[in-house]
């Protein structure tokens, strides 16, 4: 009957509901670290995914992006180049008139017409800066200076 008693008294209830409690208690916790461990590993399931889709897409977007401003590079070149043909066409048509290239010739070559006189004016001034042009080039003059220039100088005894 001690034993019974023992079963009915108040510390021995307590005691059982102490240990039902902590095996409730620890039950509890085990299955909230079950339920956190399973959220830890689809967690880096999931990040291990989008890191390899990241990845697996880095390089295509990069050839993407690099393709399209090349392709836009490429239109601007091509558009410049209609450009150039149609101010080149341009010119060809003026070309084709013999008024345009009476200019031409007027401009560029000094040409006179026939019963015309033609001068040339030398300022004063300009020689300085035409010894200049004739030390460091002849771009700028006409050709036929250049010719006139190139007979003096072998003319000169120390031209060699």
């Amino acid at each position: 009957m001690a034993g019974n008693r023992d079963r009915f008294s108040t510390a021995t209830r307590l005691r059982q509901l102490g240990e039902r409690t902590a095996a409730h208690v620890y039950r509890s916790q085990s299955r909230r670290q079950v339920r956190r461990s399973r959220l830890t590993g689809r967690a880096a399931l999931l990040v291990l995914v989008l890191c390899t889709l990241v990845v697996a897409l880095a390089y295509p977007m990069r050839q993407y992006v690099s393709q399209r401003s090349e392709i836009t590079e490429q239109q601007r070149a091509a558009d410049e180049a209609r450009q150039r043909l149609e101010e080149l066409r341009d010119e060809k048509a003026r070309w084709q008139d013999p008024a345009y290239v009476k200019q031409q010739a007027r401009r560029h070559l000094h040409f006179v017409q026939p019963g015309e006189i033609g001068y040339t004016m030398i300022d004063p001034t300009a020689e300085a800066e035409e010894r200049r042009r004739t030390e460091h080039g002849a771009a700028d003059r006409p050709w036929y200076s250049n010719v006139w220039d190139g007979v003096d100088k072998a003319d000169r005894p120390d031209a060699n």
